[in-house]
């Protein structure tokens, strides 16, 4: 199993929380595209060998619907040309309500995106306008109602903990999604990063700063209502209708290979991590050249225990140690399970058939706890 992401940097507007790699210049797109392209290429040998066939492909970004359907097609193509794709191969275009049409949605099908990720965030006019969102509530109902038409397979993104957001207009905008019969929902917590206007505008006192205790009461009831409505809370942040799970990102939990493409993106192997250079101009002009620009680190067996620590308590599945024994030893192992044992005692976590697994109150603390075990090696 294997999956392949593509960043696409590009976006209308900044969001005023997003921190992620993106311009909002379209000045480099064709560039973009054609350095895009030829990376595919340099890049054909470098899932392992042993991972099988491409299982997902995922176009994020940035704002990956702002490409025509002659850039996706010449993408797919290409993708198809150099690597082994599953016939089943489940295909993500991450795309804003204001970017979709009908015209749109008949083309991504046709060229063989099947599921869409659709960045709602909130169904409130003052929400959108307060993250700087380039797309209108109106747009977000009338055109998720449109791509159902077209798309089985949807997920949208909802964000709480805004100081715009008290509690019922929270439960507003998640029993709108289960109205609208969202099969799969992620929700993020307001999280204010470093160097972005958010951060900028909360430390010149313009705004107000997030609340850390509106967020883990909004969670809780996120985590209630969707339990209600027949959602499983398979992630931290996902949840999904039965059978309507994200086969990309739960490779990413389960550790499969795959490759990221596009600059900023991160690529895993099994053996090592590397990164794209996070610049469009430096990405595009490397490329030219047939240099895919990126660094590289060789992953120790801590690193890697560490990291299956942090993905696998994100999951409802849990932390195997089972597999901890086997794949790290029964001395890590044995670690592990002494420094969970304050966990287990508090309520926090439980242990059930050889698994670790986060109650509802310890996955208000999953990353502190995460943080906690990395130690116990």
């Amino acid at each position: 199993m294997a999956g392949i992401y593509l960043h696409i940097p590009f976006c209308r507007q900044a969001c005023h929380y997003c921190n992620f790699h993106f311009s909002t210049s379209l000045r480099l797109k064709n560039e973009f595209v054609e350095a895009l392209l030829k990376e595919i290429s340099l890049q054909r040998n470098y899932l392992p060998a042993g991972s099988g066939p491409v299982n997902t492909i995922y176009f994020g970004g940035g704002t990956p619907s702002l490409l025509t359907i002659e850039e996706l097609t010449s993408i797919l193509q290409s993708l198809r040309q150099h690597f082994q794709i599953a016939a089943d191969a489940e295909i993500t275009l991450e795309a804003n309500p204001d970017d979709l049409s009908e015209q749109k949605l008949v083309d991504w099908k046709q060229t063989g995106i099947n599921r869409l990720s659709i960045g709602v965030q909130s169904f409130f006019e003052e929400d959108l306008q307060w993250m700087n969102r380039a797309h209108t509530a109106q747009q977000a109902t009338d055109n998720l109602q449109l791509a159902k038409k077209y798309f089985d397979n949807i997920t949208i993104d909802l964000i709480y903990g805004t100081p715009t957001l008290p509690d019922d207009k929270w439960h507003s905008n998640v029993q709108q999604a289960i109205a609208l019969g969202i099969p799969h929902i992620s929700c993020y917590a307001l999280t204010v990063e470093p160097g972005t206007a958010l951060d900028s505008m909360i430390t010149k006192r313009k705004i107000a700063d997030v609340s850390t205790e509106d967020q883990a009461r909004q969670f809780l009831l996120l985590m209630d209502w969707m339990q209600a409505a027949g959602y499983e809370h398979y992630e931290i942040s996902n949840f999904a209708l039965p059978g309507q799970r994200s086969r990309h990102n739960s490779s990413y939990w389960q550790g499969a290979a795959y490759l990221g493409l596009g600059p900023s993106a991160h690529s895993f192997n099994g053996e090592s991590r590397q990164w794209n250079i996070a610049n469009n101009a430096l990405y595009i002009k490397s490329i030219k050249e047939d240099k895919v620009p990126f660094e590289v680190e060789m992953l120790t067996d801590t690193q890697r225990l560490n990291e299956y620590i942090m993905t696998s308590l994100r999951t409802v599945e849990g932390l195997n140690l089972e597999y901890v024994t086997n794949r790290f030893g029964e001395t890590a192992a044995g670690k592990l399970k002494q420094e969970a044992r304050q966990f287990l005692d508090s309520g926090k976590m439980q242990l059930n058939n050889n698994y670790f697994q986060l109650t509802k109150e310890g996955k208000l603390f999953a990353d502190g706890i995460a943080a906690w075990l990395f130690n116990a090696p």
